[in-house]
Order: C-alpha cells, then structure tokens, then sequence
C-alpha cells in the first residue's frame, strides 16, 4: 500500500514533491513508483492548524455567555473540532489516511509540527496505523531523499505532541478562565474593554511595564568629572581623572588640592599597549538573526522569521526555528568544501585561515533537534540572488557572512593605556588601534558608525600641554525596548526574578516562550493593544497599564509561575511527566485565581488610567492661570481649564524629542528641565538642551 506523506502545509509539499516524479491531485499529490517508495505514496497537506479546540459553549451552554458565576471553565474532557472553512481538505487527509497502512509525519521537524500532525490523525478516527518521522534541516533535494530513507520511528515525536497538547489546553484554559475574569472585574471599575490574558503573553507586557515606569520614575541627577585636553608633539588626546562627583564643589577642591588651573603642565607617566584578539561570532539562531537584523534594518522579529522561512522554502538556508548556535561535523564539511563559491557569490574573497573545524562552531553535544541556521548546499546563481527581495538578501547575506566568518582570520587591535600626570593627579585615557580587521571585513561598519578616535603617538615621560575643564553630565534613564529587543529580554527574564530557583529555572529553560513562538507572542500583544512600536521603541499603552495595575502582585505578572510550568512541558516532552498531572496543576490555579483575585483587584485600587478619554493623569498646577492642571492629551499636554478660556500647552514631541509626564512637571514647578539629550535640529544635527518656560512658550539653554 501506498504510504501518505502528510506536511504542515503547501509549500512544505511542493518542496518535498521536488525530490520525486509526482501527478498534481485535488488536495494531495501522487508519487510515482521511486527506489525510496516502490509502490509510490500520495504527499498531502495541513493548511497550518486544521484542527482546533472547541469553543466553551460546545461543552456547555453557561459557558456561552461572559458571567463571573459561570467560572471556572474547566472541562472534564478536551473535545477538537475541524476549523472553519478547512473541512474540505481535512476530508482528502482523512480519505487518504483511512486507506493506507502507513503515515508519514512530514510536518515541522519541531513540538508545533508534532501538535500539528497528531491532532489531524486523531481528528480523523484512525487507528492501527504505522508513523513514521520525516526529520531534516533543509528542503533541498538531496536532503529530502535522505530523510525519507532514513525515517525515525514516532516515540520521540509522540512525546512532543503530549507536550504541546499539554501546553496548548493550558493556554486556552488560563486564556478562557483569566480573560473573563479580569475583563468582568474592570468592566465593573468601568472600563469597557476586553482584556485577553496569556500563560506568557501577560508576563510579557508586564515586563515592558516594568521597564517604562522605571524610566518615568527616574530622576536626572547631575554628576562632574575633571577632563583634560593634552597637546602632544604629535597631536592631541583627552584623559579623565577617576573622579565622578554629585557635586561640583567636590571637583573644584581635587583640582585646588592639586594646585591645577585651567592650563597645566603634565607627562605621560605611564604607556602600556596590549595585543587583543575577538574571535569570529557564533553562528545564529533564530534569536540573534532577529536581533541583528532589528538593529541593522529594524525588521521585526515577526517579519524575520517569515522573511526566513521563504528562504527555507526557497532551499537556501536551514531550518530557521532553532535555538542552536553550533552545527555538527557533517554541516562544517559541506560548508568548507564550498567556501570560495559562498566567498564569489558576495564578492567576499579572503585567504582561508582554516578548514579545520572548532569546537566554538562545531560541536554536535550543543546540536539538539536543530543546528544553526547556515546557508544550504544550493548556491544561487548571481541571477537568482538579484531577484531575492531586499529583507530576503539582507538576511541570506548576514546569514553566508556569519558562516563565512568561520574560516577568516580574529579581528586583532592594539589597546593602549595612558597615565597623564598633572601635578600629582593622575588622568586616564584608553585607545585602540585596529591591527588586522579579520573577519569584521566581511560586516562592513554602517554609515552613521560612530568612530573611535585614535590616541597620537605618544612617548614614555613626554611632556604635554594640558587644558584642564571640569565637565558636567546628567545620569540617563534604563532606555525603552526596542522591538529586537524584546526577544531577548524574553530569553533573559530570569533576571528580573527575586527567587533564585526561579531564577535558574528560567534561564535553563531561555525565558519566556520558545524560539519558535517569541515573535508571534509579541505581534499577540500587539494586536490586543497593549504596546505599540513606533519607530522600534516599544511603548506600553493606557490598556497595557491597566491590565499590569490589575494583575501586580498576582503570578499572571511574573514569569515564575511560566518557568514553573515550563519544566514541568519539558519533563512531559521526555517522558518523565504525565498531562493530567499537569492539567490538574493548572485548574487549581485557575480556582486559586478567582478566588484571590476580586479581592488583589480591590487592593490594588482603580487603575490609574481609566481607558475613557477625560480621565487623564494630572502632572502639576498650570503655570499660566494657576487653576486648572496639566494633564496629557493625544499628541500634546494641556490645561484642564481650556474650556474657561486657559490656552497654556505644551508639545508631546519637541524637536523630534518625546517630551515626558516628568519634564512637563519641572518646566511647570521650576521652569525649566534638567538637560534633555536627543533634540533633532533642521539639518538632522542631534544636540542636547534644556528646555526653558518663558511667558508661556518654549526656549532651549545650552
């Protein structure tokens, strides 16, 4: 009998259908008698998730309506259902399967494909049936022939799917019980939204949250440092004394200690320079490609990884979902027995330092389901490398130069320390002088690359020149996210957790999420508008604010409750964990939550921005009428006295600088801020200023 091959979707199909001689059918294709299938096979197709979970009133009616005594929804059995508008293709599967002896799960060589794939062959009604596993890392011919030769048996990837149903029902169930929950209880404060809640999407936002009230907090401080100019034979340098005061008294009484006016005297007293080598980067998962690639281009992370799984279709690079950053002996020698075709097709030709593998790329005990990702064996022509779209060229050329960089030389550079003595009170400079670029040729500098200046030669015991300054700075607050980012906050959350267990938990697991599923938590949060990215800062809005004000203090706002769950997932994937064990677990968190949270809520108080345009938070007495108050409005501040007459505003956005609650406040109660870095002039200059409040209108102070 003929086997069925079935794949995660169309794509997948034709890909596979490549590596045979097959006839089109209507939702399947049939492969001609081959050495791999004597008797041929049939490849069939998913359309992504063919099957889901039921809605709460297929179980029952209560369950149909949003009412706080219905809860707690909690099934006795999970019941699955075909999703809308794919019944038609589900009935060729299950008409292929049911006359066959033999399945093929050729979906997704990850946990999702295996969810994927078994919930369709379950949904079908089939039994008794021989599964075999199709697991590559690449769709070109010769590895899909391989695969399909050398086919696992499924007891691994029935693990996975055990795993993922786990993970899955509880999503819904933690997604159904918690969201009804928490929109019900702000609906009664009066705010009329609905607020989705997620097993990782909520800690999430929680964390954004956390990083923007830190920054709102946050209070500029001025600190002096005492800088000096040297003029040497050969020309100029600067140096700091380790000095960095919160007051500037603190500074003056250093310098007249030292008996240092603003022209002084001084000898380079000490000149050490040290040879330091950076070996080429790591190979990328899909994590850091996201990163890089939001950093060079500001793609975001969603966008990276669809950009990428074009290309796997495509038969250019690997298998884009993993979190590995090492390949094994066999990936190495493919790629250096193709390095100087990689090098022409990029116009990167440089000497070969090596073709010997090492262990900082190659190591097959780091390589688990998936290696790095690293180009295929396919070498496009220039032709086809043309026709890729510019974010497909950009990431395929990232993806070729990091592998190229295996076989180039370490970028060497000279680092020289300086101890300029003025008087006794020594100054210190450091510089760097590139020796050998190596592999950091293949990753040409962006334009607006700030360059390090370069120390002049210098001799030991010369003397110099010296202009002595002292200099003030402003401590800057913790910096928004950027979308990039994200992912990594995700992965690294461990460190935003007290418990040292959770902590450890955390960061055996990588955080938040998994590679696979971090981009599409984020575009989640995004659509439920809790953030919004705005020239790839992320910003958390006035519903984001409401739902973290609601959930502080309850474990739906710490990724300890998901780094518990998550090694739990992991000991059910390695069948070492049961998912009634589980489910059990999650339910009684699920009572625990309503019965705790009504009261948490009441505690935590009214939120403190209520998502109704004329409740806005009230930043300082209006300078103008000393009546009304300054509050923020879309796209401006204001006074709530407008409606009488009062026309005192101010921009939200100022010279292309975002103007904070906080900077509002000082330039009402002192009339004028701290110095704000950032201003954008007409020319695309940056500069930093204060900002003045003279007669109602903005200045700058310099």
């Amino acid at each position: 009998m003929k086997p069925v091959i079935v794949a995660e979707k169309p794509s997948q199909a034709k890909a596979y259908a490549e590596a045979f001689k097959t006839t089109k059918r209507e939702g399947y294709m049939e492969v001609a008698p081959d050495p791999i299938f004597p008797e041929g096979a049939y490849i069939t197709w998913g359309i992504g998730h063919l099957v889901e979970l039921k809605e709460p009133k297929a179980y029952d009616p209560k369950w149909g309506k949003w009412k706080l005594d219905a809860l707690p929804i909690l099934p006795e059995q999970y019941q699955f259902q075909v999703a809308r508008g794919k019944a038609q293709q589900f009935g060729i599967i299950k008409k292929l399967i049911h006359q066959t002896d033999t399945v093929i799960n050729a979906c997704d060589v990850d946990r999702e494909g295996s969810n994927i794939f078994y919930s369709i062959y379950y949904q079908t009604g089939a039994k008794g049936k021989k599964i075999q596993r199709l697991w590559i890392n690449s769709l070109e011919v010769d590895e899909v022939r391989k695969g399909f030769k050398e086919l696992r048996d499924n007891r691994q990837d029935l693990l996975l799917y055990q795993e993922a149903k786990a993970r899955q029902i509880s999503d819904w169930l933690v997604g159904m019980n918690g969201s009804r929950l928490y929109s019900l209880l702000l609906q009664e404060k009066g705010i009329r939204e609905v607020f989705a809640i997620g097993r990782v999407q909520t800690p999430t936002v929680f964390l954004i949250y956390q990083r923007e009230k830190e920054i709102e907090a946050f209070v500029p401080e001025p600190f002096y440092e005492i800088e000096g100019v040297f003029q040497a034979e050969k020309g100029k340098y600067k140096g700091k004394a380790k000095i960095k005061a919160k007051e500037r008294k603190e500074a003056e009484e250093l310098l007249a200690k030292h008996e240092i006016l603003k022209k002084a005297d001084g000898v380079v007293v000490q000149l050490k320079t040290t040879e330091k080598r950076v070996p080429p980067p790591l190979l990328h998962s899909l994590s850091t490609l996201q990163a890089v690639a939001n950093r060079k281009w500001k793609y975001s992370p969603a966008k990276v990884l669809s950009v990428m799984q074009g290309l796997y279709e495509k038969k250019l690079v690997s298998y884009p979902r993993t979190d590995a950053q090492h390949i094994t002996p066999g990936e190495f020698s493919y790629l250096a027995g193709q390095v100087e075709k990689y090098q022409q097709l990029i116009g990167a030709e440089f000497p070969i330092a090596s073709k010997a593998p090492k262990k900082r790329f190659v190591d097959s005990a780091k390589v688990q389901e998936h290696y790095a990702i690293i180009p295929t064996k396919t070498i496009p022509t220039a032709r086809k490398l043309e026709g890729l779209a510019p974010d497909e060229r950009n990431l395929y050329e990232e993806v070729l130069r990091t592998a190229l960089a295996m076989f180039h030389r370490d970028y060497r550079y000279a680092e020289t320390k300086v101890t300029t003595d003025v008087q006794g009170l020594p100054f210190f400079t450091t510089g760097k002088t590139d020796l050998e670029q190596g592999w950091k040729e293949l990753f040409p500098p962006a334009k607006e690359a700030k360059q390090e200046p370069s120390l002049p030669e210098l001799r030991d015991r010369e003397p110099v020149k010296g202009d002595i300054a002292i200099k003030e700075g402003m401590t800057t607050p913790p910096k928004p996210y950027t979308e990039g980012q994200l992912i990594a906050m995700m992965k690294t959350c461990g460190k935003f957790v007290d418990d040292v267990e959770d902590t450890e938990i955390l960061k055996e697991i990588e955080g938040l999420g998994t590679e696979a599923t971090r981009s599409g938590i984020i575009e989640t949060i995004k659509r439920h508008e809790y953030i919004t990215v705005n020239k790839n800062i992320v910003s958390i809005t006035n519903k984001g604010r409401i739902l973290c004000q609601a959930i502080e203090g309850n474990l739906l706002s710490s990724p300890s409750m998901t780094a518990k769950w998550e090694t739990y997932l992991k000991k059910i994937g390695q069948g070492e964990g049961s998912s009634e064990v589980f489910l059990d677990t999650i339910g009684k968190f699920i009572r625990k939550l309503l019965d705790e949270v009504p009261a948490q809520m009441q505690k935590n108080g009214l939120p403190e921005q209520m998502a109704t345009p004329d409740a806005k938070d009230e930043i300082a007495l209006c300078p103008r009428c000393k009546k009304g108050m300054i509050v923020s409005r879309k796209g401006f501040y204001s006074c709530t006295e407008y409606a009488n007459g009062c026309k005192q505003s101010f921009p939200a956005t100022f010279l292309k600088k975002r103007l904070t609650a906080k900077q509002i406040e000082y330039l009402c109660t002192k009339g004028k801020t701290p110095v704000i870095k950032g201003f954008v002039s007409k020319n695309g200059k940056k500069f930093n200023a204060k900002l003045v409040l003279e007669e109602g209108k903005l200045k700058m102070e310099f």
